[in-house]
């Protein structure tokens, strides 16, 4: 059970349950920010955060969120998910991302091989409130404007086109029927319009070609090499490790491999069976991710044709302290369900396991004709239009668990809302830039390691 509870109003009882929220959560009520009097140190939350990952990989995470404040952002989703749950909420609830930045939106390919435009990490999914995906995408917005030296009047105004692009296609899904929502996609076409700068158009379509030429065949030259004459992950140390055979996370990895054929539908467990798992190595991805046990395996049919799979730990959701529990005894399920919720199509092998040793792992493919847009090469006009395509990927999601009628209704056709998001955004990454520059002086000061990488 996923804890929705389908709420079957007409188009206009929603429309007007929304309209009625305005008055116990006024709309520009949501630019409200201050730091609760609760609120603990940014590196005492973070430390906390770590509880329960590869501890000689957590300077590594510290040395990833050093890189810029949008990086910290990025690894601080522990911190900010606190915050927001001190700001106001109208009580609508869906199946929200948890860590909706900049980076988490890409280009993938669908079971059916069309690429497509959508949220595309789902570490942190759980039933929340919608505005917190909102608060958390304007914001990264903002601070990714100043990381690349832009003045907060061009961030506000990204951020504001990111908000105005979710409310006005959250209100075009009020009028679609529930299947034509849940059909839905966003085509790569849409993420070739963001841009008009030749430069930056020509580098986007070679990203789309090389995402539909990309092969498992061409992968295996890139990550993988002959080792006495059986092929293995290449080693790139920390990034990519070959851990000793008695090493008990490759067991465990083994044995999530094993148990995850079961949480398959059936003709994908036939296609599975035409493949053996020759390969497990560590690999560290991401930032917020770093210090989980991730993994990556490789599996080969009789005629060496190769299959890539990531193994990787599913934690409690950062949300969940604020926003309920998971209904999900396993973290891998709960995000495996997450993101067959808010993605249009999802990966043919996605599924989950439990490890013998009791951490929870979901699993998909590596690599599967991603794209993901290079946000430092943007000018104020890329990240304006980006930003209106991510607001509208999470307007797609949201629409498709929660409530739209009353999230519509609630947003209204002005720019209230708009603009109360954008004010709360720059006065978010004001305090994002005080939580970094704190890691900054904890490392200057010797209390806290990081490696590079």
């Amino acid at each position: 059970m996923n804890g929705f509870t389908p709420q079957l109003l007409s188009r206009a009882e929603g429309i007007a349950k929304g309209k009625a929220l305005r008055e116990q959560v006024p709309r520009a009520s949501h630019e409200e920010w201050k730091p609760s009097p609760d609120r603990a140190e940014p590196t005492a939350m973070l430390e906390t955060s770590n509880q329960g990952r590869l501890p000689e990989l957590i300077p590594l995470r510290y040395g990833r969120m050093l890189a810029s404040p949008f990086a910290f952002l990025r690894g601080a989703a522990c911190i900010m998910a606190f915050d927001l749950s001190k700001t106001p909420k109208t009580g609508i609830k869906v199946q929200a991302g948890g860590d909706c930045h900049l980076s988490n939106f890409g280009g993938y390919g669908t079971p059916e091989r069309n690429l497509v435009f959508d949220v595309n990490d789902f570490d942190e999914s759980l039933l929340a409130p919608w505005e917190w995906d909102v608060k958390r995408l304007a914001t990264s917005i903002v601070v990714a404007g100043r990381s690349l030296k832009f003045s907060d009047k061009i961030g506000r105004t990204a951020a504001i086109a990111a908000v105005q692009s979710y409310r006005e296609h959250m209100n075009e899904y009020t009028q679609m029927t529930p299947m034509e929502v849940w059909y839905d996609q966003i085509g790569v076409e849409s993420l070739l319009a963001y841009t008009d700068r030749a430069k930056q158009l020509k580098k986007l379509k070679s990203e789309v070609e090389k995402a539909r030429a990309l092969t498992p065949v061409m992968e295996l030259h890139k990550l993988t090499e002959i080792v006495d004459g059986q092929r293995r992950f290449i080693s790139n140390p920390p990034l990519v490790s070959q851990p000793i055979p008695e090493d008990p996370l490759v067991a465990e990895m083994l044995s999530v491999f094993y148990k995850y054929r079961q949480t398959l539908r059936e003709d994908i467990r036939i296609l599975l069976d035409r493949y053996r798992i020759v390969d497990v190595a560590m690999k560290v991805v991401g930032v917020g991710s770093v210090g989980t046990r991730c993994g990556i395996a490789l599996l080969v049919t009789g005629d060496n044709y190769p299959l890539f799979l990531q193994i990787k730990e599913a934690r409690s959701s950062v949300l969940e302290p604020y926003a309920g529990k998971s209904s999900y005894d396993n973290h891998g399920q709960r995000v495996v369900a997450g993101q067959r919720l808010m993605q249009a199509s999802t990966d043919i092998f996605l599924g989950w396991a439990r490890g013998d040793l009791g951490h929870d792992f979901y699993l998909r493919q590596l690599r599967d004709m991603k794209i993901s847009v290079e946000i430092e090469s943007m000018n104020d006009t890329d990240l304006r239009g980006y930003s209106q395509l991510c607001g509208w990927a999470l307007a797609r999601s949201h629409a498709r668990s929660g409530d739209r009628f009353v999230i519509s209704g609630y947003l209204g056709q002005s720019d209230t809302f708009d603009l109360a998001i954008a004010n709360f955004a720059v006065a978010y990454a004001d305090q994002n830039d005080r939580d970094y520059q704190q890691l900054v002086a904890a490392v200057a000061a010797g209390k806290i390691k990081t490696i590079k990488g």
